[in-house]
């Protein structure tokens, strides 16, 4: 089974997934291993519906995220028609299995005030004006931590005020940026020797590409900078980004082209109400309220 999970992870390495998606599968999948090793079942004809059941109980018991145990179930899942599709197993143990629906939470997401205030955060002095134009640009494009980490420096177009992103399973796209991160991106590049269109446009402490981590801890550390009283990350200032252009007239579809979403169901999920705006249409209408009703 260690071998076939080993060539399995070559093959999702030719997929076009994202390097989360990958750390994830892999490491689901070496968990899923090391307990079958404590079984002391790791041939593959040992990979049965009784013995992944058993494997999934167990982790129920840890009382991880439903969302964490939906990826665990996708990442057998996966395997299991890896294995089948080669002939490798006589059938697919998957085939009677019903998978928990996948819990839909609310985006966690920053005001609008509090988008201010942490893109006002006093940098670093090392690092003044690079993060300076992160936070700028992760708050005006709404990218994903891998697409940002991924730009390049010839990714940025001063002069349409775009961005071009390689997102999710290769597509490439668009993305508009604001003025305000277009400067910083360019007061950010002046501090640097000058780099090339395929030169990372973002670099870490060691002068190579930044990573995802690296990004996190830029933004977690601004954020106490900024005394928010919340716990942001990356993917908060996206779901801020899409959050804050719905509720200042944004149509679904053209935020479905900048977030890279393939479906539009994906991007439904941002059409929450603020409290910020509920509390806005409330005062407008309610009769009771200071500001609603007929006077």
């Amino acid at each position: 089974m260690l071998k076939q999970i080993e060539n399995f992870s070559v093959h999702l390495r030719g997929r076009n997934l994202s390097a989360h998606t990958l750390r994830a599968y892999e490491s689901d999948l070496k968990e899923f291993a090391a307990f079958m090793s404590l079984r002391g079942r790791l041939a593959v004809r040992d990979f049965t519906i009784q013995n992944i059941r058993a494997y999934l109980a167990r982790e129920s018991q840890k009382e991880i995220a439903r969302n964490s145990m939906l990826r665990k179930i996708s990442a057998l899942r996966s395997f299991a028609k890896y294995l089948s599709n080669r002939g490798i197993t006589a059938a697919n143990p998957f085939k009677l299995f019903a998978a928990p629906r996948r819990e839909r939470l609310l985006p966690k997401f920053l005001t609008e005030a509090e988008a201010a205030k942490l893109m006002d955060a006093e940098p670093s002095v090392r690092f003044a004006a690079r993060n300076k134009a992160l936070l700028e640009l992760l708050y005006s494009s709404g990218l994903r931590r891998s697409e940002i980490t991924g730009l390049n420096a010839g990714d940025v177009n001063f002069t349409e005020g775009f961005v071009k992103v390689l997102g999710k399973g290769g597509r490439e796209r668009l993305v508009p940026v604001t003025d305000i991160a277009l400067e910083a991106i360019s007061n950010y590049l002046s501090t640097r020797a000058a780099a090339n269109a395929h030169a990372p446009l973002f670099l870490g402490s060691r002068g190579g590409r930044l990573s995802g981590e690296g990004l996190a801890q830029i933004v977690k550390k601004s954020a106490l900078k900024s005394n928010l009283a919340r716990k942001i990350t990356p993917h908060g200032l996206r779901h801020s980004f899409a959050t804050h252009l719905l509720n200042n007239g944004c149509d679904l579809k053209t935020l479905q082209e900048m977030l890279g979403h393939k479906s539009l169901g994906a991007t439904q999920i941002y059409t929450h109400v603020s409290p910020e705006r509920l509390k806005i249409v409330y005062e407008s209408a309610h009769p009771k309220s200071s500001g609603g009703g007929d006077k």
